[in-house]
């Protein structure tokens, strides 16, 4: 193809009147941020995730009312007296397990998924580029935690207004707020553990660039959210404890405090932003260096 030619096509060439003009790496960005989100929720796998995490609340409410217990530790104790705490009482009790397990399936699969299909080569040759397509997988994994946490707050929420009476909440600090106000900080406090989750989810990205196998990238992923907690129960070292993955997730509960407790949560915050962007730029490193005939 002549220099002529190639400057026709990339310019303004006339085909029967109309504009040719190449799309421009901003049209290709846009695009492939959306064919990411549709990937991600247009699997029925996500769907089915979305919705054992909303079972929990129901579970959790359903097995308190037939038990007939009332009062109690924990948030758990006071779900009976006021449905409101089943919100933060199910974001608790899935945050160790549940949704770990939710974020490591979706990030294991970010790039493993593509690479075992054939189709990460064709991504990484395209206009886009290799940067905006790790972008776009980060922005998919977020959103994916942000639905997550939101799916257990409303089903929480509603289980809670169902199956108990539901009013002014009494706070950690012993203070009584409006039921609104209590919704606010519930919510806040959905958006928080959703935000606890981006560690382990760059963890998954960068686990996700190393091999074409999408089960051995979730297998990796979950063994090393296993490790960090086996660590974290080991008294003697605790001197590495602050460091870990999830020593800060606790701290949500200290939005229900009189005034909130920002200490504790600003670390976990900080702690997350590390770990993502030490995995993330490892997993960049990978990718802008990967051999697309592998």
């Amino acid at each position: 193809m002549s220099l002529s030619e190639t400057a026709d096509r990339r310019d303004l060439g006339k085909v029967s009147g109309q504009d040719v003009r190449r799309p421009g790496a901003g049209r290709y960005t846009v695009a492939l941020f959306a064919s990411e989100l549709h990937l991600v929720f247009g699997r029925a796998r996500t769907w089915v995730t979305l919705a054992v995490l909303a079972g929990v609340p129901v579970l959790v409410g359903v097995a308190i009312k037939l038990s007939g217990a009332d009062g109690g530790e924990g948030f758990l104790g006071q779900v009976a007296g006021n449905g409101f705490f089943l919100v933060v009482a199910s974001l608790g009790l899935s945050l160790p397990f549940f949704l770990p397990t939710a974020v490591t399936v979706v990030a294991g699969e970010s790039l493993a998924g593509e690479a075992s299909l054939g189709t990460l080569r064709n991504m990484l040759t395209a206009p886009a580029g290799r940067s905006r397509l790790l972008a776009a997988k980060l922005v998919a994994l977020v959103v994916f935690c942000l639905a997550a946490t939101m799916t257990i707050f409303l089903s929480g929420l509603i289980a809670g207004v169902v199956l108990f009476p539901i009013g002014d909440v009494v706070l950690l600090s012993g203070t009584t707020v409006s039921l609104a106000d209590g919704l606010l900080r519930a919510f806040g406090i959905a958006i928080l553990v959703a935000l606890s989750l981006l560690g382990l989810a760059g963890v998954g990205l960068f686990v996700s660039s190393l091999t074409s196998t999408p089960l051995a990238a979730m297998a990796a992923t979950f063994g090393a959210f296993i490790v960090f907690g086996i660590l974290g129960a080991i008294p003697q070292i605790s001197e590495i404890h602050p460091w870990l993955l999830m020593y800060g997730w606790p701290s949500f509960a200290d939005l229900l405090r009189d005034p909130p407790y920002w200490d504790a949560i600003l670390r976990n915050l900080l702690l997350q932003a590390a770990y993502l962007f030490v995995f993330y730029t490892a997993a960049w490193a990978r990718l802008t260096t990967r051999d697309i005939n592998s």
